[in-house]
């Protein structure tokens, strides 16, 4: 077998375009009832952030899972889950096990630094509070389930709840922004972490001045007003404490871009901490779950969210 240090190593690159073909457009799911780009938070001078709902037909009060797009903090869209899986099964999958999915837009790093994204992903959660009679939805069953960066933005925003300076103020505010169980797809845990696995591909121009840095988090975290505390405030595992909602955690062994070293390591101090963790290993699977099939994996982690939602 061929040493493991001279395998080619998987490179990010942004997608430059997307063509005009079917496979490229989203497919919303089924028997559900769409709400698309509903804008959650509009702020002055940036895009306005854009979420779609998708409610099991004749739901008259669905649990909802919030989906948090991948792509190195740098790319990504609310529609479209890695391009690797089977388009359109894993929001179908959902809205047929009788869960509401609303997917969200989030500031990109080169758009706004940290905490920029956690604020955004709270005003989400707080919109889908205030309508959630409209759009026929349980307030008080509100999972977040993310991938990659989307994951470690799923944890910042489960482990900050009781933090109101990690609210901001975009959006509608007053209703609270806590959720009962998130999901973490091969998340970041650790931001200061210099060990990401193999290197990125970055695109030449940082847009503010200077050569871009190398790693997605150097971008995401550069320019934060919180200065030096933003690696923390960055790494959810710095972020556990016992009044976390329950994790399912699922990494797989041979990930190249996330070691997986980074799930055990959060896993670790949610259990120290009495938190409910479940942990899944998917041997054989390198970053986005590449090298086995997703399918079973979304089956798996949507019994685990039966079980805690119900």
């Amino acid at each position: 077998m061929e040493d493991r240090d001279t395998e080619p190593q998987p490179q990010w690159r942004p997608a430059l375009f997307r063509p005009p073909t079917e496979g490229e457009q989203p497919r919303p799911p089924q028997r559900a009832t769409l709400h698309e780009g509903l804008t959650y938070a509009a702020i002055p001078g940036y895009r306005p952030l854009l979420m779609d709902v998708y409610v099991p037909e004749e739901s008259s009060k669905a649990p909802c899972v919030m989906w948090m797009h991948g792509g190195a903090w740098l790319l990504g869209d609310r529609r479209l889950p890695p391009a690797l899986w089977p388009q359109g099964e894993l929001f179908q999958k959902l809205v047929d096990a009788g869960f509401a999915v609303a997917t969200i837009d989030y500031r990109h790093a080169r758009e706004a630094p940290f905490p920029a994204q956690l604020h955004d992903a709270k005003a989400a959660i707080r919109y889908l509070r205030e309508f959630a009679s409209t759009l026929h939805l349980d307030p008080d069953r509100i999972a977040v389930w993310g991938e990659s960066a989307g994951a470690q933005l799923a944890m910042l925003t489960a482990l900050s709840a009781d933090r109101p300076e990690s609210e901001g103020t975009i959006g509608v505010t007053g209703p609270r922004s806590s959720v009962a169980a998130v999901i973490d797809w091969y998340g970041r845990a650790d931001a200061a972490d210099p060990d990401e696995g193999a290197p990125l591909s970055m695109p030449e121009d940082d847009g503010r001045g200077g050569p871009p840095p190398r790693m997605p988090m150097d971008v995401l975290l550069a320019g934060s007003p919180l200065g030096e505390a933003a690696v923390i405030e960055a790494s959810p595992h710095a972020r556990v404490h016992s009044g976390a909602p329950p994790f399912f955690v699922m990494h797989g062994e041979d990930d190249r871009l996330i070691p997986i070293a980074q799930s055990e390591v959060l896993v670790d101090r949610l259990a120290a901490a009495g938190v409910e963790v479940t942990f899944r290993r998917v041997p054989g699977a390198d970053h986005v779950f590449m090298g086995v099939d997703p399918l079973p994996l979304m089956d798996e982690t949507i019994t685990w969210l039966r079980g805690v939602l119900s």
